[in-house]
């Protein structure tokens, strides 16, 4: 999995950005960890954003990127929705265990899907046209980066009500 951030200050810009991802994706992950489902669903903002959306949107996202873009898996051939807002709606049978799951599940398969490339691979599906992976890194980069700000504030939200 990842290394201690600290430890790749000269390592391979490959490694640094493998443990920038895997350290935002076990981020979000864990804005999880010791909620009971109704926090965890608890819509605090306008939008959809919940704690458990954000994880399932996470779990869309690497499924996109590294399934459909990289892998060349057509989104409705995976299952996803075809709008990415409705990557955030939640059903009955979404609970934390079942979401973290899935997320871990993507997250694993987004790292093999992405075994044996360079950063200047290019990938070719997706409607973005031809994408190096090195793109595609520094967008999931920034992308998970935003939401796990967003959970950040959330558990805070919901920790503090308790």
């Amino acid at each position: 999995m990842s290394r201690p951030f600290a430890s790749i200050v000269d390592a391979p810009l490959r490694t640094q950005l493998d443990t920038i991802l895997d350290e935002h994706r076990a981020a979000l992950d864990a804005c999880l960890d010791g909620l009971t489902e109704e926090e965890a669903r608890r819509r605090l903002v306008p939008s959809r954003t919940t704690l458990l959306g954000l994880v399932k949107h996470a779990t869309y996202v690497e499924r996109v990127w590294f399934g459909e873009v990289i892998g060349g898996i057509p989104r409705t051939e995976q299952g996803l929705p075809a709008a990415v807002a409705d990557s955030f709606l939640l059903t009955e049978e979404d609970t934390i265990a079942s979401l973290q799951a899935a997320h871990r599940e993507a997250c694993a398969a987004s790292r093999d899907a992405v075994t044996g490339m360079t950063l200047d691979d290019v990938a070719l599906g997706g409607h973005h046209g031809p994408l190096p992976l090195r793109w595609i890194y520094l967008h999931l980069v920034r992308e998970l980066a935003q939401h796990c700000g967003h959970a950040d504030i959330l558990r805070e939200q919901i920790l503090a009500a308790r």
